[in-house]
């Protein structure tokens, strides 16, 4: 990873790599945590092979939809790895740049750790220092962090069937 173009967030929780797997996979699982209240995700695709369909189409506390675009898994190991990036859409077929300020690539680990929950670790990997700026300027360290706590409690709270 290059420090100027990344930008991670790294916790220890208290829950199972396999769950917080299974909450970043599972549509039903993704969509009460994955955006920091008062936003909303109101719909998800997850198509969990490498090429496969990664989507959230989130909305503000007055229902107003955020703009979004099916991103693509590129590396799936199951219940510690997840690569995603939004560069890319369904098939490896590459975006329009026109479509987005700048795109990233989410690199998740859910790691083992021996107090039995695991180390978490989100990195968005950006084309260039501005692109990891500006991300950082709309909240990644804030909401990515507010979005672990809410996927934790979810995880902690419902029944992962």
């Amino acid at each position: 990873m290059t420090s100027e173009l990344d930008l991670v967030l790294e916790r220890i929780v208290d829950v199972s790599p396999e769950l917080v797997f299974k909450a970043w996979t599972t549509p039903k699982h993704l969509m009460p945590w994955f955006c920091p209240k008062p936003y909303r995700t109101i719909e998800c695709e997850i198509d969990l092979k490498p090429g496969g369909k990664f989507f959230a189409q989130m909305v503000d506390a007055d229902g107003k939809k955020m703009p979004a675009t099916p991103g693509c898994y590129l590396e799936i190991v199951p219940y510690r790895r997840l690569v995603w990036t939004s560069a890319l859409g369904p098939g490896f077929r590459p975006h329009d740049a026109a479509a987005a300020p700048w795109f990233f690539t989410a690199v998740l680990t859910f790691e083992p750790h021996r107090s039995g929950g695991c180390k978490y670790t989100a990195t968005a990997m950006h084309a260039t220092k501005e692109h990891a700026a500006a991300h950082e300027k709309i909240g990644f360290t804030q909401g990515w962090g507010r979005v672990l706590e809410q996927l934790v409690e979810y995880v902690k709270t419902s029944s992962m069937e």
